[in-house]
């Protein structure tokens, strides 16, 4: 038999993992849509927009992604974010077979970390918050941009969302009618009702008719590029301000190109508008400039009264970060 020499050392065992300090771990907070529903407002969500919306100027916003589902129909959007306090991620979902089940077509999820570990902190239900959210993006937009005597309030879309923009305008500007427009006249004429049961003047009407008389028009739509565009360009009176919030992933639109050429466009992030915004379908040379450049006041909003102007709106994470901090806040719950 060969000597061989003795046998070489084994490496060094790696360090056990140390023990988690007990104050280092909480149990995460769940907080359900019953009491996030509850304590939202449009006044709450417009104050995390204008705080959101600010925050662009100089932190980071971070692209969202959207993607889809086991089933090609049903889709999902994931909106991370951060703050100088604060990180996480909204997770936005698009069921469209719900209504079967008794329930509603989108819901939102936002994960709160715990900023000294990474596991997540609070979970928190936002499926009735995040209406409010993106009707409150359309309200500051609204509020910065449109004729400062809008009286006259066109609506493209007869769903869910389109309730939540509706009565998100009328808190900023002096509406004294709303005009609905739908594929489906019925709903038009069920929302309207609606509407008008809680104290606003509003009626279903057809495009032509909307765009001749609004002064301020927001699009809520599902509409895709393959479908015609919800109105004719030439429709749109001089003055005029849109706020576009349908189109929110690639290949989504609700306006018509043309537009583009007769309008000043504005938007949450340049890119993110030009990847899934509506501006995805805008000339190369459009010039889009963010909203939150406008709310700081480093650019100027409508410089005319003739300025038709256009709010892109594909939707940011950092407004969902905020509204989760403001119901926190609300809740007495520091994180």
């Amino acid at each position: 038999m060969t000597d061989t020499g003795p046998a070489a050392p084994s490496p060094p065992a790696p360090p056990p993992e140390p023990a988690a300090r007990p104050d280092a771990v909480r149990a995460p907070l769940f907080i359900p849509e019953e009491l996030t529903a509850a304590l939202v407002d449009e006044e709450l969500a417009l104050d995390a927009a204008r705080a959101a919306f600010a925050a662009t100027v100089e932190g980071a916003v971070f692209p969202s992604l959207a993607v889809h589902g086991s089933d090609p129909r049903n889709r999902f959007t994931l909106k991370p974010s951060a703050s100088a306090t604060h990180a996480g991620v909204k997770i936005g979902t698009y069921w469209p077979d719900n209504p079967t089940l008794g329930l509603p077509r989108h819901h939102s999820t936002f994960l709160l970390f715990d900023q000294r570990t990474g596991r997540i902190a609070a979970v928190l239900e936002l499926g009735t918050a995040n209406a409010h959210r993106t009707a409150a993006a359309d309200a500051l937009a609204v509020d910065l941009l449109a004729p400062s005597g809008a009286t006259t309030l066109g609506v493209f879309g007869a769903g869910h969302q389109a309730g939540y923009e509706a009565r998100a305008v009328a808190r900023v500007r002096p509406i004294d009618e709303i005009l609905i427009v739908g594929r489906d006249n019925g709903r038009a004429a069920h929302l309207a009702a609606t509407l008008t049961a809680e104290g606003h003047v509003a009626r279903a009407a057809g495009a032509e008719e909307a765009c001749a008389s609004a002064d301020v028009i927001v699009t809520a739509t599902t509409a895709r590029a393959e479908d015609p565009p919800l109105f004719e360009s030439g429709w749109i009176r001089p003055g005029t301000h849109l706020s576009c919030m349908g189109a929110d992933a690639p290949g989504k639109r609700e306006l018509p190109p043309a537009l583009f050429d007769r309008a000043r466009v504005f938007c949450d992030v340049a890119e993110q508008a030009r990847r899934m915004g509506e501006s995805q379908h805008a000339p190369e040379g459009t010039v889009l400039v963010p909203l939150g450049e406008v709310l700081t006041r480093r650019t100027r909003g409508r410089i005319d009264d003739r300025d038709i102007t256009v709010f892109d709106s594909s939707g940011i994470g950092l407004q969902d970060l905020y509204l989760a901090l403001a119901l926190l806040k609300k809740m007495d719950i520091c994180l």
